[in-house]
C-alpha cells in the first residue's frame, strides 16, 4: 500500500459538526451540514446509531475519529485497535479516518514497568527519536487501514525539555516522510499559543498546508493564565482568528465544529457554524494576538526515511522511558522528571484527574448518585496516586472497591448500595473486613 494517499476533489468535505449522541437530533436538523465526525471508539460497526444511518442515507459523509491508538507512543499500534478502526471506516463508507499525534499510555514491556493509561491525549516530544517512532507507527497504521489516514495536532499544557523542532517543522517532516494527511485543529494552535508561547502564524507558515485533509474548530476557557481546550464552551474570537490565518494560506477541504460537553441549544450551534462560514468567506487574516516564536533549526533531511525498527530499537526504548516517567508523575504521584515545570505538571495532573472523574460519572452514573455531593472529592483523592488499569469502566469498579476497603461511604445505607453495585458488576463478593485490613497493612508497609 502506498504511504502517500491523496484526497482529491471528490472528497471535499465542506462544513461539518462533531456527531455526539447527546445532540444527534439537533445535528440532523441543522441546515447546511455536509458531513459529521463520530468518535470511532463509540461506534459499533454492527449496530450503527440510527441517527448516523439516517445522515448517511441523506448523503452526509461520516468520518470516524479515533482517540485511543496512541500513534505518538513508544509502542507499535495495537493490531486490534487498528482492525476496529478499519471496520468502522468500512461500515460508515468513510473517505478517510483520523487520529491524533499523541501518546495515551506508557510503561509495559519496553520499560519493564507497570502499564499506565493516561485517559487523555498527551504531547509527544518534538525530537528526532519521537519523530522516527511516530513515522513508523503512522506507516503501520496506513498499511492496516482501507482508506487514507489524517493525524491531528493536539493541545498541550506542558512542554517537553530539549525539544529539537517547532510544531510546524515536526508536522512538515512527518508529512514528507510518510505522506500522511493532516487534521489541523486551530483551537489547539491557539491553546499552544497561550500555554506554550507558540505563535500560530509561525506554525502555519511551516506547515505543508496542501496536506490538510480538514480542520477542527472548538471552544475552550482560560483559567489562571492556562487555556483549557474543553470543547464545552463557545468558539472564541482568537480561535476564529487562527482559522482566518489558515484560510489566508489555503482553502481547507473541510472544517468541523467540535462540541463534547455542556451542549448548547441548536440555535447556538447554528450561530457558531455561521461564524465559521463567515470566517472562511473572508480570505484575509485576522490579527492573531501575541508575539512570534523564532523558528528553530529543522531536522536534517540527510537522515532520510526512518528505517524499520525492531522491538529493541534504541529510539523506542528512549522514548518509552521518557513517556513512562512523565505519565507516572502525572497519574501515579511520582516525582516530576528533570526539566519539566513541576507547577505546570500539577495543572496537567489535576486536569487528568478531573477528566477521569467526569468520564467515570458518565459511564457509571450510579456512583455520583450513591455518593452524593462527596463523589468528586472522593474520586480525586482516589485518583491522585492510582492510575487507570483498564479503561473507565474498570476505573469505576476499582474506585468502588477502594471505597469499600476503607469502609466508605460512612452512611450504612449508601455503603450497602455501593456494595451491591460493585457485586453486580465485578461478579464477586467485596473483600471481607479481614482482607481489607490486610491490604491496608500491606500498602503501609510497601509505602515505607
Amino acid at each position: 500500500m502506498s504511504h502517500a494517499p491523496q484526497l482529491g476533489n471528490a472528497h471535499r468535505l465542506g462544513i461539518g459538526i462533531g456527531w455526539r449522541p447527546e445532540i444527534a437530533e439537533a445535528v440532523e436538523a441543522l441546515p447546511g451540514i455536509d458531513w459529521v465526525e463520530a468518535v470511532a471508539e463509540n461506534v459499533c460497526p454492527d449496530h450503527l446509531p440510527d441517527s448516523l444511518v439516517r445522515l448517511r442515507a441523506r448523503g452526509v459523509t461520516v468520518v470516524p475519529h479515533g482517540v485511543s491508538l496512541g500513534l505518538g507512543g513508544a509502542g507499535r499500534p495495537d493490531t486490534k485497535r487498528l482492525t476496529d478502526l478499519a471496520e468502522r471506516a468500512e461500515a460508515l463508507g468513510s473517505p478517510l479516518v483520523t487520529e491524533h499525534i499523541a501518546f495515551v499510555r506508557a510503561g509495559g514491556p519496553l520499560t519493564a514497568s507497570p502499564a499506565l493509561e493516561a485517559g487523555h491525549l498527551l504531547p509527544v516530544p518534538r525530537t528526532k527519536d519521537a519523530l522516527r517512532v511516530l513515522c513508523e507507527n503512522v506507516r503501520i497504521a496506513q498499511d492496516c487501514l482501507p482508506v487514507p489516514l489524517a493525524v491531528e495536532n493536539i493541545a498541550a499544557l506542558i512542554n517537553w525539555p530539549d525539544e529539537e523542532m517547532t510544531e510546524g517543522q515536526f508536522l512538515a517532516e512527518l508529512v514528507e516522510r510518510t505522506g500522511v494527511r493532516l487534521l489541523i485543529d486551530v483551537a489547539n494552535l491557539h491553546t499552544n499559543h497561550v500555554n506554550r508561547g507558540e505563535d500560530p502564524a509561525t506554525a502555519l507558515d511551516q506547515l505543508p498546508v496542501e496536506a490538510i485533509a480538514y480542520v477542527h474548530v472548538a471552544g475552550g476557557i482560560e483559567r489562571d493564565g492556562v487555556w483549557h481546550d474543553t470543547h464545552a464552551h463557545p468558539v472564541s474570537e482568537p480561535v476564529l482568528a487562527v482559522l482566518a490565518e489558515l484560510r489566508s494560506r489555503v482553502s481547507p477541504p473541510g472544517v468541523l465544529l467540535e462540541r463534547d460537553d455542556n451542549f448548547p441549544p441548536p440555535a447556538e450551534l447554528s450561530a457558531e457554524l455561521t461564524a465559521i462560514r463567515e470566517t472562511l468567506r473572508t480570505p484575509g487574516p485576522r490579527p492573531v494576538r501575541g508575539t512570534s516564536v523564532a523558528p528553530e533549526s529543522g531536522p536534517s533531511r540527510q537522515d532520510g526515511p526512518a528505517a524499520p525498527t525492531t522491538t529493541t530499537d534504541p529510539a523506542r526504548q528512549r522514548l518509552a522511558l521518557a513517556q513512562a516517567s512523565l505519565l507516572s508523575a502525572l497519574v501515579a504521584g511520582t516525582p516530576a522528571p528533570e526539566g519539566f515545570d513541576s507547577r505546570r505538571l500539577g495543572v496537567q495532573s489535576r486536569a487528568l484527574g478531573a477528566k477521569r472523574a467526569e468520564v467515570v460519572a458518565k459511564v457509571a452514573p450510579e456512583l455520583p448518585r450513591i455518593l452524593g455531593g462527596g463523589y468528586r472529592a472522593a474520586f480525586l483523592a482516589y485518583a491522585k496516586s492510582r492510575p487507570m488499569r483498564g479503561g473507565y469502566r474498570r476505573d469505576a469498579l476499582d474506585f468502588a472497591e477502594h471505597l469499600l476497603i476503607g469502609d466508605l461511604p460512612e452512611d450504612p445505607a449508601a455503603r450497602r448500595e455501593l456494595t451491591q453495585w460493585w457485586r453486580d458488576r465485578a461478579g464477586a463478593r467485596p473483600p471481607s473486613r479481614a482482607v481489607r485490613i490486610a491490604r491496608v497493612a500491606r500498602a503501609v508497609l510497601v509505602g515505607r
